[in-house]
C-alpha cells in the first residue's frame, strides 16, 4: 500500500482533479489510499461565510455552492452526484443559519463548519474515479478508524486510531478499492467533529501510512520538494534528493513551510518513508524524507531564513554562581505564556529569541528584578541544516562569508539534533546573508579568500 495525499491547489477545480486522476492511475498497482484537502480555497470561503452569519445575519452558501456543482459539471460527471452533495450543502446552510440565529460561533462548531470542505471534495474525487472505470469509495475520515481528542481547532488522535484505521482500510485495498479519505478532520469520542490544525491534512496521510505499515507517504505539494533555499530569494534553488526526518523537521521549524514537523511524527515512530511531490510537476523526483541517510552528502542540506523575530538579551544581576537563575526567567516566560525559539546562555546571561508578535512589557518589568534586560526586535534567524560530522566547517564557511559580505552574527545556537546551526542578523540582512551562504555552500564557485571573495559575492548580489 502506498498513501497519496493532494492539498487544496491540486484539487483545485475539474482541471486539477483531472490532473490528479492521471498521477492517482500510473500507482493503481501500488493499492494507493487517496487523502484530499478541500478544494481550492474553500475552507477560506467557509470562514468567511460563518463570519457573516455571524457578524451581519447573512446565510449563503453560494459560492462554495457554484464551485463544487461547476466542477461537477466540467467533469461530466451525473446528475447522481449533484444529488449526493446537495444534502451536505442543505446541512451546510442550516449550520450558518443556526449561528445566525444565536450569533454564536464556538470552537466546537468551527470544526463542524470547516469540515464540509473535505468532505465534499472526497465526494465528487471519488464519482470521478469511478466515472473513469476505477472502483473508488469516498470516506469521511471517521469512518476509516481516525479518532481524536476534544482539542478543537488543534485536535491530537488517540492511540485507537492507530488499531482502528488498518483494520478499516487494509481489507479496503486488498478488494482492488480505491478509497478516498477526507483529510485533516476526525471525530471525538462523543461524536463532535474535530480538526486537527495546521499540517492537518499531511498528517491524515502520515497517519494512515505509519498505522498501516505503508510502502511510503507521499505528499503531493505546489513546488518540487524540499529545496536548497527559498526560491523566492534564490533563484538557482536546488531541490534536495533526500533529508532525514530530523532536518525535515528543523526546516519546517525555523521558516522552509513544505511539511509541517508534527505531520511527520506518525513516520518517525514507524520509520516510513515521506516522499514530497510536485503535482504540477510530476516528473520532478521530489523530495525522500527518510530515518538516516547512508551515502555522504555535501556539509550542507539546505539553508532558511526567518524574519519578523525579537532578540532578548538577559544578564544576571546577581552575584556569579548564584543557582536558580535560569530557573527562575524560563518561569517567567512560562507565566506569561511565552513560546522561545533559540536559546543561548552562560552563568550569567541568556540570549534568546520570540516571534515579534508579543506585547514584552510585562515580561522585561518581570525580569528586571533580578536581571538586565535588553529587547531588539526587527531580526532574523538564519538556519543551516547539514553534516553533524562537520559542524566546524559550517560555522568557519558562514561566519567568513558574514563577515565578506559585512553582516554581523548578533547571537549562535546549535540545536540539541546537532543537524541546524542558527544564528541572528537583522531583518534587512537575512537575504542577501542567504544568498550569500548558498553561493559558497552549493554553487559550483568556489570562494577564495579576502578581496577577490568579498568581490564575487557582491557581483551575486547585484
Amino acid at each position: 500500500m502506498i498513501v497519496m495525499k493532494f492539498g487544496g491547489s491540486s484539487v483545485a477545480d475539474a482541471e486539477r482533479i483531472r490532473h490528479v486522476a492521471e498521477i492517482v492511475k500510473n500507482q493503481l498497482e501500488r493499492k494507493p489510499v487517496l487523502v484530499l484537502s478541500a478544494m481550492g480555497d474553500t475552507t477560506d470561503h467557509l470562514l468567511e461565510a460563518a463570519d457573516e452569519a455571524l457578524t451581519d445575519g447573512v446565510v449563503s452558501v453560494d459560492r462554495i455552492k457554484e464551485l463544487h456543482l461547476k466542477t461537477i459539471r466540467d467533469l461530466k460527471l451525473n446528475a447522481e452526484v449533484q444529488k449526493g452533495i446537495l444534502p451536505l450543502l442543505d446541512e451546510l446552510s442550516q449550520l450558518l443559519a443556526g449561528i445566525s440565529l444565536i450569533r454564536e460561533l464556538t470552537k466546537r462548531t468551527k470544526d463542524y463548519l470547516v469540515s464540509f470542505g473535505e468532505r465534499l471534495s472526497v465526494r465528487i474525487a471519488a464519482a470521478y474515479f469511478n466515472m473513469l472505470g476505477i472502483k473508488a469509495q469516498a470516506f469521511d475520515a471517521w469512518d476509516v478508524g481516525f479518532v481524536s481528542d476534544s482539542n478543537y481547532g488543534f485536535a491530537e488522535l488517540t492511540k485507537e486510531s492507530w488499531d482502528r484505521i488498518p483494520q478499516k482500510l487494509i481489507p479496503l485495498t486488498e478488494t482492488g478499492l480505491l478509497p478516498v479519505v477526507t483529510g485533516f478532520i476526525a471525530r471525538e469520542a462523543n461524536g463532535n467533529i474535530t480538526t486537527l490544525g495546521r499540517g492537518g491534512s499531511d498528517l491524515s496521510a502520515t497517519m494512515i501510512a505509519a498505522a498501516c505499515k505503508a510502502e511510503e507517504a507521499q505528499v503531493w505539494k505546489d513546488v518540487d520538494g524540499i529545496l536548497t533555499a527559498d526560491p523566492r530569494l534564490v533563484k538557482d534553488a536546488k531541490p534536495v534528493g533526500t533529508v532525514t526526518y530530523e532536518e525535515a523537521t528543523e526546516l519546517a521549524y525555523f521558516g522552509a513551510q513544505v511539511l509541517h514537523p508534527r505531520a511527520m511524527q506518525p513516520c518517525i515512530k514507524t520509520g516510513i518513508p515521506v516522499l514530497v511531490k510536485n503535482s504540477y510537476n510530476p516528473q520532478s523526483p521530489g523530495t525522500r524524507i527518510i530515518s538516516t541517510l547512508e551515502k555522504k552528502h555535501l556539509p550542507v542540506r539546505a539553508i532558511t531564513s526567518r524574519k519578523n523575530v525579537t532578540l532578548v538579551d538577559i544578564v544576571s544581576t546577581r552575584m556569579l554562581g548564584q543557582y536558580g537563575f535560569l530557573e527562575e526567567v524560563f518561569a517567567a516566560f512560562a507565566r506569561h505564556k511565552l513560546s522561545v525559539d533559540m536559546v543561548a546562555t552562560s552563568e550569567v546571561s541568556i540570549s534568546l529569541t520570540l516571534d515579534a508578535v508579543h506585547d514584552l512589557t510585562d515580561l522585561k518589568k518581570d525580569l528586571s528584578q533580578i536581571a538586565k534586560v535588553d529587547i531588539r526586535a526587527g531580526k532574523a534567524i538564519v538556519t543551516i541544516i547539514g553534516d553533524v560530522r562537520r559542524s566546524s566547517e559550517i560555522l568557519a564557511r558562514a561566519f567568513r562569508t558574514c563577515q565578506l559580505i559585512g553582516v554581523p552574527v548578533q547571537m549562535v545556537s546549535q540545536g540539541a539534533s546537532k543537524v541546524n546551526i542558527s544564528f541572528i542578523v537583522n531583518d534587512t540582512e537575512a537575504p542577501e546573508t542567504v544568498k550569500a551562504l548558498h553561493m559558497d555552500f552549493f554553487d559550483s564557485l568556489k570562494l577564495p579568500t579576502g578581496r577577490q571573495a568579498a568581490g564575487a559575492i557582491s557581483r551575486s548580489k547585484s
